[in-house]
């Protein structure tokens, strides 16, 4: 039996892990904004760009730390393994959740940097309204509803797949883009670039997020029953 990853290593790979998703995610923006002016066309490139980043990291990272790079997946799966002590304790979310936004804000500066873009700009891209925040919660339940599910099946080795591909389907079902992760939506604050989201938009998002994630462990447990409890590296995202 393996020995466990030290809890520094878990950190520093979901603060790496999530600062390449939003390189991705920011990067990927700017570079289809300046292929083209087609609004069509360059959420299509976004979308393709982190499908194809995400399934790698989770495949690259989930080994280490599970890969959550979501502060929502984290707390769930803490949720999640109250009650019998599996899951991440207080001590490894309180050093996933501030790595996490750490690492995507960090992600965003060097999509920025990579760019030639001022390292840091508050984006103006207002994203406040209801059908928005609506957008948010689909979203993110259905995130935490397959995630947790395929932890309930037995099916974590899929996720690569299965999690980038939701992930680039809700990008064109969801009105609000999904972006489902509180993380990646504060580090997106800090670029004014095709990905962005106003600081003013950030809080109803985060809400909306949080909401989702209760609605989406409601469907695991309708769904398949109690959830069994999970562990740290057993969760995938």
């Amino acid at each position: 039996m393996s020995a466990p990853v030290p809890l520094a290593r878990r950190a520093a790979a979901e603060a790496v892990g999530t600062a390449a998703l939003v390189a991705v995610v920011v990067g990927s923006g700017i570079q289809a904004t300046e292929l083209t002016r087609d609004v069509g066309v360059q959420l299509l490139a976004n979308s393709l760009a982190t499908v194809l980043g995400l399934g790698v990291l989770i495949a690259l990272v989930g080994s280490v730390s599970g890969a959550h790079f979501n502060p929502v997946v984290t707390l769930a799966a803490g949720f999640a393994g109250r009650r019998t002590g599996d899951g991440p304790g207080p001590r490894e979310m309180a050093a996933y959740v501030p790595a996490q936004v750490a690492g995507a804000i960090g992600g965003a500066v060097l999509a920025d940097a990579m760019f030639a873009r001022p390292l840091v700009q508050w984006s103006t891209h207002d994203r406040s309204a209801g059908h928005l925040w609506l957008g948010e919660v689909v979203a993110t339940a259905g995130l935490v509803w397959l995630v947790f599910g395929l932890a309930r099946s037995g099916r974590t080795h899929l996720a690569p797949v299965a999690v980038a591909s939701y992930i680039g389907a809700a990008y064109w079902f969801t009105s609000s883009t999904s972006f489902a992760n509180p993380a990646v939506t504060i580090g997106r604050a800090f670029t004014d670039t095709f990905a962005g989201i106003a600081p003013a938009s950030v809080a109803p998002f985060l809400a909306a997020q949080l909401a989702g994630a209760v609605v989406g462990l409601a469907l695991v447990a309708v769904t398949f029953g109690r959830p069994t409890p999970l562990t740290g590296g057993e969760v995938a995202v």
